[in-house]
């Protein structure tokens, strides 16, 4: 058995058909083995080889000796009172990850990580506060999604509806293996590219590579102050991609069509909450068409920052609205569990499965 057998779970479409073609093809088998072991990794959510039972008992004992079907495995499961569901996964070399289920009334969102911490230091989000651990492979990524699912449905909670590349690190920080595992959720397990948002700070060269793929997967940018001065003191990125040029990347995203961006503003009380900022940030939505959601700020352990007062944060969806803004006020989800917005830091807590 080799040490380095590849993970199929970490391979797009085409690689896995060509991988798997090329092996039955060598062990003297018909083609459509390769189309059924595709099936069985996609469809039928095989967790071995030994459960690809239409397969030759020999040729699933070959599989095994050639390749590997590794996801995260569970270290935690937490469930918060309004029914959000926080996994933490325990990855090769000592790493743990975060995921996070939200349902709603008519979707199941799954918050998946792409990275162990985060380097960027955002001083609102408990993740950059906990340092950065490494990048996560492309079958770390979708192997979130592929668990996830599963643990969904044995607990009755439906399909996964939407994929946000949310959870703990900087997406567009890891293109090498956030863009295959883009290719996996969409062509492999079927996710509409619109249902996948991917998530940034403001990584520029990220932004030009995203918008240059065919699909319409959906970008959300962490905004949080629509003024270069008082980002920059949020977001220490913003000085290497300061906001006039990260809003023309923004503009030639937009102009590929039919890819909403979204902006998130976590509201803080009396730190990016000024009425007076409500202006340059409707500005700002209207070049780029963006969506606005407001985020109440969730609290983190690193800073004595507090919530906008409810009145302050209706105030600036009114006015962003009246403004020709669509916008909305995003309800904390899973704050009990520390699964909310910003709050993703590896933590064991709540109540446990």
């Amino acid at each position: 058995m080799s040490p380095d057998r590849p993970n199929l779970l970490g391979m797009t479409p085409p690689e896995l058909r060509e991988t798997l073609t090329a092996h039955v093809r060598q062990r003297g088998q018909p083609g459509y083995r390769a189309r059924q072991i595709e099936e069985w990794l996609f469809r039928g959510d095989a967790r071995s080889f030994g459960d690809m039972t239409n397969l030759p008992l020999p040729e699933r004992d070959v599989l095994g000796d050639s390749f590997r079907l590794d996801e995260p495995a569970v270290d935690t499961v937490s469930e918060s009172s309004d029914g959000t569901v926080k996994h933490l996964w325990a990855l090769q070399g000592g790493e743990v990850v975060e995921s996070v289920l939200i349902p709603t009334r008519h979707r199941l969102t799954l918050c998946i990580s792409s990275q162990a911490g985060c380097a960027l230091k955002c001083r609102f989000c408990a993740t950059g506060w906990s340092g950065f651990g490494r990048q996560l492979s492309p079958a770390e990524i979708a192997g979130q999604y592929r668990a996830s699912a599963r643990w969904a449905a044995e607990h009755d909670r439906g399909p996964v509806t939407n994929v946000v590349f949310m959870g703990m690190g900087e997406p567009l920080a890891n293109r090498k293996a956030v863009f295959p595992a883009l290719t996996i959720l969409n062509a492999g397990y079927g996710i509409g590219a619109r249902r996948i948002t991917v998530s940034t700070v403001g990584v520029i060269p990220g932004i030009a590579a995203l918008a240059e793929r065919p699909e319409q997967f959906r970008l959300a940018l962490s905004l949080h102050a629509p003024v270069t001065e008082l980002r920059a003191e949020l977001i220490p990125l913003e000085k290497r991609y300061p906001l006039d040029q990260l809003i023309k990347a923004l503009e030639a995203f937009n102009r590929k069509g039919g890819r909403r961006i979204t902006f998130e503003y976590t509201m803080i009380r009396e730190v990016n909450d000024d009425p007076a900022l409500i202006a340059p940030l409707a500005e700002l939505a209207h070049r780029v068409q963006a969506f606005v959601n407001l985020i109440p700020f969730n609290p983190i352990p690193y800073v004595e920052w507090k919530p906008s007062h409810p009145s302050r944060v209706r105030e600036f969806r009114d006015r962003l609205e009246v403004a020709g803004v669509p916008a909305a006020v995003r309800e904390p989800r899973g704050r009990d569990i520390d699964a909310a917005c910003g709050q993703l830091r590896a933590r064991r807590h709540g109540i446990h499965r």
